[in-house]
Parts: structure tokens; C-alpha cells; sequence
């Protein structure tokens, strides 16, 4: 897909900056150069598509829907929901208390919550271009998998005496879901773009140029060696590290790509990502503020073993997929 910007990139580094990308200054400065001009493009593009279907789902609206299902249905459509209203961890607690307040269940509430961060629009457009349509369709399918299944679970647990007592009774007002113009709709998606691309550029720059110091310099061998696919704590440990740093999947996903480039297992990888995004330190702050600690416990313990899952089943089918090729 961007093969055209590969050779333009090598021209530039190899050519103006005379640096071989066989040495490791080359190599990581086209992996640099080359993941923010494509990174860039793709955010716009995906952004703008995803916001213009977004600007169909306020959360008023997201509300609506969710309160008309009941049973596992609501939780596949949380989930659902979730991948075209992903929200940051500054929003989680809001959103929480407007779920509560509008009597949608608990358990309809966390699937949404942890479906997500783990799936937007901007990590879909890195992931297509960094590993392909098939990776990144798995992973929106296993964050919805996650979701729907982690909200049954903590539905059927029965914790709604884990949630703070001022949430049950607030009482927000109903506003009407203004219909939107095609054109008011467009306007909706472009100011999204800039808005998105104005909050993450520091994140999304950040995360690159980690992936590319790790492109050019991690060894090899070190990284197959204790964070390979074969390695059978490197999940367990990519989890565990994912948990207290804050940043979202933008600035995780080029760290991903040169991690993988090094011999490092797509599951470990793409766990580290999930972490990230679902279950950061940061975000179980502010959710204290509406839960107890008895409930963000079971919603770590039920999420981070949905990301646990996914990461080792994704090493376990890279490899047999690969041998069977």
C-alpha cells in the first residue's frame, strides 16, 4: 500500500542524508521519517470516515440504543457501539454515570467501557497499514470479544453495590439528538480529525521515535530470546507493563511494529497494546471517583485475562499459519 512512500523515504535518507539503512542511524531514522508521513495520512483518512458514521451516534443516542436491548445483545451492542465512539480515560467517568443514570445494566456498561479504548478508528488505520486488513480486523474483532464477554462476567458478579452511592442518584436531564446535514456532518468529521490529531501528535511521536530507536538498535536475539512467542511468560510480562503507563494505542503501535520486526511474538505485542489503552493506571484513577475498589479490581482481573487470552492465541496462530503457508 505504500510501497510509493518506502522508495521515496530510502531516496531521502540514502540519498540526501547519505545514510545506508544498513546502518542502525539509517535504519531508524527512514523507520521514523516513513511511520509519521504514513501514520499521518492514514489518521486523516480513517478519522474522517469513522467521525462522519460517528456523528450518527451522540451519546444521547448511544444511550437510546443500548437501553432498547436486553441479555447478551446489549452486550454485543455496547461493544459494538464502542468501535465507533471510542472515548479517552479522561471521559470514562461521564460516561459511566450517564449509562447509570439512563438504567442501562452494569455489566452492558463495562463492555462498552472496555471495548472502547482497545478499538478506534485511528488504531485500525495503523494497524491496516502497519500488519495488513486480516490483523487488523482480528484485533477489533478480539477488543469486542473481549468487551461482550468481560461485561457478561462482571454482569453475572453482581456488583452493583461496588458503585458509589452519589452515582445512583443523580439525575441528569434529557436533551434531544439534533439531526445533522450532510455538510453539518462533514464539518463534524474534519474538526474531529484536527481535534484527535491535535491531542495525540506528542503521543503518536513519541511512540514512533521509541520504535524507531528499538528498530535500529534493540538486538535481536535479546528480545526473540525473552519477549518471543516461545517464551511463555512474555505475554504475562507485556501485560503487566502495560498496566501503569499512560498513552493510547497511537502511541503504542509503532513501539508494536518494531518490537515485532525484532522477533517479538504478535500476541505479546498486540497485549502490550491492549493494556495500554484498556487498562491504564490513569484511567482506574478516575474511575475510582465512581466505583469501588472491590469492582476496578474485578474489571482489571476480567479484561487484563480477555488480553492475556488474546495474546497468547495470537502466538499460538502466527506460527501454525506461517508452517501451514
Amino acid at each position: 500500500m505504500f510501497s510509493w512512500l518506502d522508495y521515496l523515504v530510502r531516496l531521502l535518507v540514502e540519498g540526501v542524508f547519505n545514510l545506508p539503512l544498513s546502518t542502525r542511524v539509517g535504519a531508524s531514522l527512514h523507520f521514523f521519517i516513513y511511520d509519521v508521513i504514513k501514520i499521518v495520512i492514514l489518521l486523516a483518512v480513517m478519522i474522517f470516515l469513522i467521525s462522519y458514521i460517528r456523528s450518527f451516534f451522540p451519546p444521547e443516542r448511544t444511550k437510546e440504543i443500548l437501553a432498547r436491548f436486553g441479555g447478551v445483545k446489549s452486550n454485543i451492542m455496547a461493544s459494538l457501539l464502542g468501535i465507533v465512539t471510542p472515548f479517552c480515560s479522561c471521559s470514562s467517568v461521564p460516561l459511566f454515570i450517564g449509562f447509570v443514570e439512563a438504567g442501562i445494566p452494569l455489566g452492558v456498561t463495562f463492555s462498552f467501557l472496555i471495548t472502547s479504548p482497545i478499538v478506534n478508528e485511528a488504531a485500525f488505520a495503523i494497524l491496516l497499514a502497519s500488519f495488513g486488513w486480516k490483523i487488523a480486523l482480528i484485533y477489533v474483532l478480539a477488543g469486542v470479544v473481549i468487551g461482550v464477554l468481560g461485561g457478561i462476567i462482571i454482569g453475572k458478579l453482581k456488583m452493583e453495590h461496588q458503585v458509589e452511592e452519589y452515582v445512583w442518584q443523580i439525575q441528569t436531564g434529557q436533551s434531544q439528538v439534533k439531526e445533522l446535514t450532510p455538510k453539518e456532518r462533514a464539518v463534524f468529521a474534519w474538526n474531529n480529525v484536527k481535534e484527535i490529531v491535535n491531542r495525540i501528535w506528542v503521543f503518536l511521536l513519541i511512540g514512533i521515535g521509541i520504535g524507531a530507536l528499538i528498530h535500529g538498535y534493540a538486538p535481536e536475539a535479546l528480545l526473540a530470546k525473552y519477549a518471543g512467542a516461545d517464551n511463555p511468560f512474555a505475554v504475562l510480562v507485556a501485560v503487566a507493563l502495560g498496566i501503569p503507563l499512560y498513552s493510547n494505542a497511537l502511541g503504542t503501535i509503532p513501539i508494536a511494529e518494531a518490537l515485532i520486526s525484532k522477533g517479538v511474538g504478535l500476541g505479546t505485542a498486540l497485549a502490550f497494546m491492549m493494556a495500554v489503552t484498556a487498562l491504564s493506571a490513569p484511567e482506574m484513577i478516575l474511575l475510582r471517583k465512581v466505583i469501588k475498589p472491590k469492582l476496578i479490581a474485578s474489571f482489571v482481573a476480567v479484561a487484563g485475562l480477555g488480553i492475556l487470552l488474546v495474546g497468547y492465541l495470537f502466538n499460538f496462530i502466527m506460527p501454525v499459519a506461517a508452517s501451514a503457508g
